[in-house]
C-alpha cells in the first residue's frame, strides 16, 4: 500500500496533545523557579538516585511509550520510508533530556539520569510496538478501516473525539459539561488585578450567579453527549456507520465519567453521579442522534456549533455546587497534583478547540461531503 506524503493523520495531532501532557506533568507546579548555579545538564554526569520505587520506573516508562507509539504511526503514515523508530525515539529522548534539564530550575522537582534513561526506554518500547504493528499489516488495516469510514479531511474530527475522554476525566460541575470557565475567570482576573488601578475597570455583576436548573441541566447532559456525535457524523460516510459511532461515543462518554468518579471518590461511589437528570438528558441525546444521523455533514456541523454556543452559554452563566469545591480538592491537593491541571485544561479547552475547528471547517469553501 502505498503511503500519500501529504497524508493527514489524526495521529499528529494526538502527539502534540501528548507530548504537552509529558511537559505539564515534568514541570508542574511552574512556579518558584531559580538558579542553583548548577549547569542543567550536570545531572547526566551525576550518581544514579539512591531511592526509587517500582512506581517511579513503571511511570517513567509507560509515560513515554504512548509518545514514541504515536510518532512511529504518524511518520508511518505520512513518511514512508523514513527510519521511523529511530526518528520518535531520539525526538522523544531529546524532550526528555530538555525537560530534565529544566527541572534544575524548580525546587520541587529533581533531574535524573535514571528518569531520563526509562523515559527513553520507554518511547523505544512504544515505537518498537507500533512498528511490530506496522510490519504485522496492523497500521494498513487500519487505513483501509479509515478510507471505508472516515472522509479524507478527518484528522482533526478524530484528534477532537479521542481527545473527549480525556477532558471527562477531571470532575465537571455538570456531567458532560465542559467549557464552564467564566466564574473562576472571574475569580482569577480579580485576584491578578487586585490593589491595581485596573480593578475599578473590571466588570461586575449586579447578580450572583445561580445554580442550572434541572431543565437546564439535563439539556447541558444532552447536547455534551451529542457533540461529539455530531462531530464525527460531519466525517463519517454511511448513516449505519453514524449509529454505530454514537452508540460507541455514549459508552466512551459513560465510561470516563465512571472512571472519574472512581478515581475521585473511590470505587464505590463509580456511578453515583447517575442521576434521574443524567438519564432525562441521555433520552434526549438519544433521540437526537437517531434524528439527525439521516442530515448531511453540514447540517450536522452547523447544529451542533449552535448547540456548544448554547450548552457553553447556559454553563457559563450558572454557578458550580457548592460540593463542586470540596471535589476539586481531592485532585488539586491530593494524589492527582500532577495531571490535575492538565485533565482541567483539557475539560476547559475542549468545547473551545471544538468551537474553532467547527467555524474553521463550515467557512472553508469545500465543505465535508459523504461520499
Amino acid at each position: 500500500m502505498r503511503i500519500d506524503p501529504q497524508r493527514k493523520t489524526a495521529a499528529w495531532p494526538l502527539v502534540w496533545v501528548y507530548a504537552i501532557l509529558i511537559v505539564y506533568a515534568s514541570l508542574y507546579p511552574f512556579e518558584q523557579w531559580r538558579i542553583q548555579g548548577i549547569a542543567p545538564w550536570a545531572y547526566l554526569s551525576a550518581p544514579l538516585p539512591r531511592y526509587w520505587t517500582g512506581f517511579d520506573v513503571l511511570s517513567n516508562v509507560l509515560g513515554y511509550a504512548p509518545l514514541g507509539f504515536l510518532l512511529v504511526l504518524a511518520l508511518h503514515r505520512t513518511r514512508r520510508g523514513w527510519p521511523a523508530v529511530i526518528l520518535a525515539v531520539s525526538s522523544a529522548g531529546a524532550l526528555s533530556l530538555t525537560l530534565e534539564a529544566i527541572q534544575m530550575f524548580l525546587p520541587v522537582r529533581v533531574p535524573s539520569n535514571l528518569d531520563a534513561a526509562l523515559n527513553i526506554s520507554g518511547a523505544l518500547l512504544g515505537a518498537a510496538m507500533a512498528r511490530t504493528l506496522a510490519w504485522a499489516g496492523w497500521m494498513d488495516r487500519w487505513s483501509r478501516f479509515r478510507d471505508r469510514w472516515f472522509l479524507p479531511d478527518s484528522s482533526g474530527a478524530l484528534a477532537l473525539w479521542a481527545v473527549w475522554p480525556l477532558a471527562l476525566l477531571f470532575p465537571a460541575p455538570v456531567t458532560f459539561g465542559l467549557g464552564q470557565v467564566l466564574e473562576r475567570l472571574e475569580t482569577f482576573l480579580a485576584h491578578v488585578l487586585e490593589d491595581s488601578a485596573l480593578l475599578e475597570w473590571f466588570p461586575l455583576r449586579e447578580i450572583e450567579l445561580q445554580p442550572l436548573l434541572p431543565i437546564s441541566e439535563i439539556l447541558c447532559v444532552a447536547i455534551g453527549l451529542l457533540l461529539p456525535c455530531l462531530l464525527a457524523f460531519g466525517v463519517l460516510r454511511l448513516w449505519r456507520q453514524r449509529l454505530v459511532v454514537a452508540a460507541l461515543s455514549v459508552l466512551v462518554g459513560f465510561g470516563a465519567s465512571a472512571l472519574s468518579a472512581a478515581l475521585t471518590y473511590g470505587p464505590a461511589h463509580t456511578w453515583d453521579w447517575v442521576t434521574s437528570e443524567v438519564w432525562a438528558g441521555l433520552a434526549v441525546a438519544a433521540l437526537g442522534m437517531v434524528a439527525l444521523s439521516f442530515c448531511t455533514a453540514r447540517v450536522c456541523w452547523v447544529l451542533a456549533l449552535a448547540a456548544l454556543v448554547w450548552q457553553l452559554s447556559l454553563l457559563n452563566n450558572a454557578s458550580a455546587d457548592a460540593y463542586f469545591a470540596l471535589t476539586l480538592q481531592t485532585w488539586e491537593q491530593g494524589r492527582f497534583i500532577r495531571f490535575h491541571g492538565l485533565s482541567q485544561w483539557l475539560g476547559w479547552l475542549w468545547p473551545y478547540a471544538l468551537l474553532f475547528y467547527l467555524v474553521s471547517r463550515l467557512s472553508s469553501s469545500a465543505p465535508p461531503a459523504p461520499t
